[in-house]
């Protein structure tokens, strides 16, 4: 499976940021915490041009903090990179963003020029409340919508930094189905773009895996089921979501379950660690190269086929 969600407003945007880059000093993305690895798109590097790069892991509030020390971790370990956990309504936290901004470009702060900076990020990972914050008034429409934010603006904020905000684009495919889904549910995508049971039901076999306590304390389960499909129709039992003859409604139930995952009742939690992020990324190498093979093995015998020479006629 591929997620293909690229509206035209995100080609434009893409068009736009390559335009305006070689007047940028530094890129700022703007992470989901809860999934550093799937909310990092994969057309930054290139639409940064080698740019510095500051990596903040937004929705830390609600993000496991152990993992997210993890991926800090991994982050300040590239190069040219530098990263930091923020909650987008802390004030505080926000307010240091400008000081990791100087901190990273020093030679600007002493010859006393503004860092002119761009900020980048896939739909609702909460790019625009994050803007709001740190210019102090009302900039970027937010809202937990995806692609709340069409066109490009320029704001002024404090200490000397110029920020460039842009729309929220996602990539043209994305071909790491357990990402896709990763993203679908934590409202990345439209809930349009992939069947909704589908993603519910990803969500609860992960979360069965990964915060069984959570879990069952949320939805007071004495037991919990060993399969996605189960812990739905055990949350639509819980919540009343029946239909005659005592059926649950799958729908209600599926939507009780990413509702609360979005925000945050079921506590904090975080999908990836940069481990996983590896073995994923190796199975999608792996993947990538035997398709690879078989399509070269099925051109190969295309061309044998071709070459074959007419049987002669018999005389």
């Amino acid at each position: 499976m591929a997620i293909q969600w690229f509206p035209g407003h995100m080609h434009r945007a893409r068009k736009q940021i390559a335009e305006v880059m070689p007047n940028i000093d530094l890129v700022i993305e703007v992470l989901d915490a809860r999934l550093p690895y799937s909310s990092e798109n994969p057309l930054v590097p290139d639409l940064c041009q080698g740019k510095p790069c500051l990596k903040l892991l937004n929705k830390a509030d609600i993000a496991d903090s152990k993992h997210t020390q993890a991926w800090l971790d991994y982050f300040n370990s590239l190069e040219n990179t530098q990263a930091m956990a923020i909650t987008g309504l802390d004030k505080k936290q926000v307010k240091s963003i400008t000081q990791y901004c100087h901190n990273m470009l020093p030679d600007r702060r002493e010859k006393k020029l503004s860092i002119r900076t761009m900020i980048m990020g896939i739909p609702n990972v909460g790019k625009s409340t994050l803007i709001n914050t740190l210019a102090g008034r009302v900039v970027a429409k937010a809202g937990n919508l995806p692609a709340l934010t069409r066109h490009p603006q320029q704001i002024k904020i404090q200490d000397g930094i110029v920020l460039s905000d842009t729309p929220g684009i996602l990539w043209p495919k994305i071909h790491n189905e357990a990402s896709g889904f990763r993203l679908a549910a934590s409202g990345a995508v439209r809930d349009t773009a992939l069947d909704y049971y589908e993603v519910a039901e990803f969500t609860a076999d992960t979360l069965i895996k990964l915060y069984p306590e959570k879990l069952s304390e949320r939805f007071k389960l004495k037991e919990l089921p060993e399969k996605g499909y189960g812990l739905i129709e055990e949350i639509g039992k819980k919540r009343g979501c029946l239909r005659s003859g005592g059926v649950v409604d799958e729908y209600k139930a599926a939507e009780i379950l990413i509702h609360e995952l979005r925000s945050g009742k079921l506590g904090q939690i975080s999908f990836e660690t940069p481990d996983m992020m590896i073995q994923e990324e190796q199975a999608l190498a792996q993947k990538a190269a035997l398709e690879e093979e078989k399509r070269q093995a099925k051109e190969a015998a295309k061309k044998k086929g071709r070459r074959q020479p007419k049987d002669k006629p018999n005389n």
